[in-house]
């Protein structure tokens, strides 16, 4: 709630006296992208957003970047979409089947609750879904407002029609070309996030609390944040697959929100796929593109 004050408090502020600069106009920047994109060894997609401005910038848009768990976050505006129209509540009670905390994935709420056979809140649901990016949460919910479908009508609705959810978690982790039905263009993704953050295509209660859900997200510390300043808000959401057989990682992902000292606002998305580079240089480009376009604003 803190930083949500912060945003709007300077907005007019900034809108009236920061100078005006383009980021698509800018070629350094975007060359000392490319360049960091190169050590990755596969596909960097790139997208900016200005959230005064609307000034925006991509690199390398034209390519279905696989989601993996940044599909979430479409999912919580669509879960929050239900809660706003009165067809759901954060605090009403979803019950747990131990059949519904599958054993071989990703899931802190399994942890959480190993046995199952228990009542609690949608707020937690989601929140574990969100913050840990838990994948049994995720398919809880997403069973709950009628599948990965209706996530996609939502978002397609919204006017944003360059991102796919057409399979949940379970399907992923059974068969690895599955992940690549969920896609996204950077820019869709930037879109998003600015309809999320400038629009309100939720109430106002529903986008702080998914904004201090995002921010609260413990996954990816050494990805959009990890080169920036020590306390820098940052509301985000990120997407591995891990790498297969043959070392190929399919997505290493992070898009959010990134909050300036002067309270100015940018939205990021840095997407890589069918990247033969480990896990620490694909962190790295991520958190070295990031620092970029930190350095670029921050001097602009």
């Amino acid at each position: 709630m803190i930083a949500r004050i912060k945003y709007f408090g300077f907005i007019i502020f900034i809108i009236i006296l920061c100078p005006g600069f383009s980021l698509a106009q800018d070629q350094s920047l975007r060359t000392k992208i490319s360049k960091i994109a190169d050590k990755a060894k596969g596909h960097v997609g790139v997208a900016i957003e200005d959230l005064v401005t609307s000034d925006t910038m991509s690199i390398n848009n034209e390519y279905h970047y696989p989601m993996q768990s940044v599909f979430k976050f479409p999912l919580a505006l669509a879960v929050l979409n239900e809660v706003d129209k009165g067809k759901l509540s954060l605090n009403q009670k979803i019950h747990l089947d131990k059949e519904n905390l599958h054993r071989n994935t990703w899931s802190p709420l399994r942890e959480k609750y190993p046995k199952g056979n228990v009542n609690i809140a949608l707020s937690e649901i989601l929140n574990y879904t969100v913050s840990e990016s838990d994948n049994n949460g995720c398919d809880i919910l997403l069973d709950l407002i009628g599948g990965p479908a209706k996530v996609n009508r939502y978002i397609h609705n919204l006017g944003i029609r360059e991102i796919s959810i057409a399979v949940n978690e379970e399907e992923m982790h059974k068969d690895w070309s599955i992940q690549y039905k969920n896609w996204t263009t950077p820019m869709a993704m930037v879109n998003l996030l600015s309809k999320f953050s400038r629009d309100s295509i939720l109430s106002a209660k529903s986008k702080d609390y998914l904004w201090n859900v995002m921010v609260s997200t413990v996954t990816g510390a050494d990805r959009i944040k990890g080169k920036l300043p020590a306390g820098t808000i940052v509301a985000h959401k990120t997407g591995s697959s891990g790498a297969n057989k043959n070392g190929i990682s399919a997505a290493t992902n992070d898009v959010g929100i990134v909050t300036l000292p002067n309270g100015r606002c940018y939205a990021i998305a840095v997407l890589i796929s069918n990247s033969s580079a480990d896990d620490n240089v694909r962190n790295n480009v991520i958190a070295d593109i990031s620092k970029a376009v930190w350095d670029y604003f921050t001097a602009n």
